[in-house]
């Protein structure tokens, strides 16, 4: 396409460990990327494709939409405007049903699905508390997938150090039973010196139901994806799950108008994505170290 298209931009959003090829052809080429999270499975891969951006001067751009969720945006106005005082420490949680990695990926390898459903909620910390992770400690389970054939932990519970002297949980898992009310259950909760504050992102007070054709209840996260008919009567979309990728249309209108990257502010980065991965990549050394581990502080 981009040999045969005079393209604006890409949407980078094949498995996650083929994406390095193609931002570094995009670089190459001079074409604006938005790239699925996570950038790369490797943190060397993250500074590689991110370097390679800055010196062709392109954007690049990750989907981390949680950063774009209206209750998320609402915690870190709270949160930057001393509401809570110094966070101190949190927890998060994200949960998926058996379903993802027995039916949906059974022949990923596990390192590549380990590393998928945490780096959403890594990367909201970082947003939340303006930090960086500086170490980490991490224990996990193994049992249940395993007797599917599908070679992966159950689950992971890691706690992360951050460089404001915060500290987070985050604990994860693929093996909520089919009768779970949705895909994914979770959850972000901060408590600081003077308050708290605690998102579940599964229990909105939204749309529940009981159908015939499926197992249950379900519960709709209108938050991420809201159907509306405007005035025409045409069909359009709201909602973070789709404003994350608008907002990457909105820049790259601004660099073909003329702008430059410096004039977008605040969008989720290449340096992002490095960060994201460095504390995912911290998880799975420590899993296998069964130690604490240090995170470089490196800046890009």
């Amino acid at each position: 396409m981009i040999e045969k298209e005079n393209l604006d931009g890409v949407t980078i959003v094949t498995p996650d460990p083929f994406h390095h090829d193609i931002v570094m052809h995009c670089a190459s080429t001079g074409t604006h990327m938005l790239c699925e999270k996570p950038l790369d499975v490797t943190v060397e891969g993250c500074l590689e494709m991110t370097e390679a951006a800055d010196k062709a001067g392109v954007l690049l751009q990750v989907d981390f939409h949680k950063r774009y969720d209206e209750y998320h945006i609402a915690m870190k106005q709270k949160i930057d405007a001393g509401d809570l005082g110094k966070i101190q420490y949190g927890y998060s949680h994200m949960e998926d049903r058996i379903e993802v990695p027995k039916d949906w990926f059974p022949g990923w390898r596990a390192s590549r699905l380990r590393l998928v459903p945490r780096h959403h909620f890594y990367d909201l910390a970082r947003f939340l508390l303006g930090a960086n992770g500086v170490a980490v400690w991490a224990t996990g389970a193994k049992g249940r997938l395993e007797s599917f054939g599908v070679n992966t932990w159950d689950s992971i519970s890691a706690k992360v150090l951050f460089d404001n002297g915060s500290t987070v949980a985050f604990d994860t898992s693929w093996i909520l039973p089919y009768e779970f009310e949705a895909v994914v259950n979770q959850g972000i909760r901060l408590v600081g010196e003077l308050g708290m504050m605690e998102c579940d992102s599964q229990d909105r007070g939204t749309i529940t139901c009981c159908a015939g054709d499926k197992p249950g209840m379900q519960t709709h996260n209108k938050s991420f994806l809201r159907q509306k008919i405007d005035k025409q009567g045409r069909e359009i979309f709201e909602g973070y799950g789709m404003e994350s990728i608008a907002d990457f249309a909105y820049n790259l209108n601004v660099l073909l108008d003329g702008g430059t990257i410096a004039d977008l502010g605040d969008y989720p980065s290449g340096q992002d994505g490095i960060e994201a991965t460095k504390i995912a990549a911290g998880v799975h050394k420590s899993l296998e170290t069964g130690g604490i581990v240090q995170f470089s502080l490196r800046s890009h």
